[in-house]
């Protein structure tokens, strides 16, 4: 039997992808297409119909969604392994939603799109959920699975917009939008070259841009910045806004050679809801920033906070924290393993 072929990553129309490799390992493709021109008219059809336990060796079962705004709830079991789901664009090929607590919902269970099935990759889609800030935790996006890469991907939503909630992770040129702790979780994550927007939350709310939730000093995991922009999004009147807040006793969190706005607070960060319980045990560090809002001659004096070196940085990159040059190489995506 031959061995699976590896095709030209390009676009069904005649685009290329990726511009940053020619190819990528693929064993199948399907279409989805709203008009019925595909294989599929609906994303959840698409995923039903993708091979169990897929092997990586064999190369990605792609699936490929044509631009359009796509009302599902979408999700990728855990025995829906290395699929590779390829957009038209941010804002071109849409996933929405409206779950929320708001509306009685936990907040596990309020996401537009679950995945949980080791070795997905997303590309060039925007993940929504449309609830509103009034409908209070919202999520756009949960990943609760090995070995996820999102890349030129959009997340949108308010509070609890992208849900990291377990194992490795990677984000390179996202969109984030939110408000209270729109990045959260307790994954090992490395977010890479994204734009971080901060949106107007209610007027009894202040903007927490992450909340990380370790809970034991020996777990590997936390949240990882690296060559981010952090911004205000158009419709934001009040600067204040903070890098994050302590979710867990153990919560760690690194911004490293990014750009700050004027929107962060000079302290920086905040307590969970006045407590000061974990203000001792987290570990929150930055590392070399830039922009206005960057400076740390103001930031918070808990004995968890840090002004790190590029010694103690260096662990918190993609090669370091994720072992991402063991895996990310597969998927096609670019990535810088050591610091900038």
């Amino acid at each position: 039997m031959p061995g699976p072929k590896r095709e030209l990553f390009e676009r069904w129309s005649g685009r290329r992808l990726l511009q940053a490799t020619d190819t990528v390992l693929v064993n199948d493709v399907v279409r989805v297409r709203q008009d019925g021109s595909g294989n599929f008219a609906t994303i959840t059809d698409a995923v039903k119909s993708a091979p169990v336990d897929h092997d990586a060796n064999t190369g990605y079962h792609l699936i490929y969604v044509a631009a359009g705004v796509y009302e599902e709830y979408v999700v990728i079991p855990k025995h829906k392994k290395h699929l590779m789901m390829v957009g038209d664009g941010i804002n071109q090929t849409v996933i929405t939603g409206n779950h929320s607590v708001g509306d009685g919902r936990t907040t596990f269970n309020s996401s537009t799109f679950g995945a949980l099935g080791r070795g997905f990759v997303a590309i060039s889609i925007t993940f929504r959920n449309a609830a509103g800030p009034a409908k209070f935790q919202a999520v756009a996006v949960l990943n609760n699975a090995d070995l996820f890469t999102f890349y030129s991907c959009s997340f949108e939503g308010y509070q609890d917009t992208l849900y990291t909630h377990s194992m490795r992770q990677f984000y390179r040129e996202c969109d984030i939008y939110g408000t209270v702790d729109y990045i959260f979780g307790n994954a090992a994550v490395v977010f890479q070259n994204c734009n971080i927007y901060s949106r107007l939350p209610l007027p009894s709310q202040i903007n927490t841009i992450t909340a990380q939730g370790r809970t034991d000093p020996n777990q590997n995991t936390g949240t990882s910045m690296q060559s981010c922009n952090f911004l205000a999004a158009a419709d934001l009147e009040s600067p204040i806004t903070f890098l994050g807040r302590p979710w867990k006793p153990y919560s760690r969190t690194v911004v490293m050679q990014s750009y700050m706005d004027s929107l962060i607070e000079p302290a920086g960060w905040v307590q969970w809801n006045g407590d000061d319980l974990a203000l001792n045990t987290l570990h929150d560090a930055e590392h070399n920033n830039s922009g206005p809002g960057s400076g740390t001659a103001g930031r918070v004096d808990w004995p968890g906070y840090l002004v790190i070196s590029a010694n103690d940085a260096i662990n918190f990159t993609v090669s370091n924290f994720i072992s991402g040059d063991q895996w990310l190489p597969m998927a096609g995506v670019p990535h810088d393993g050591g610091l900038l």
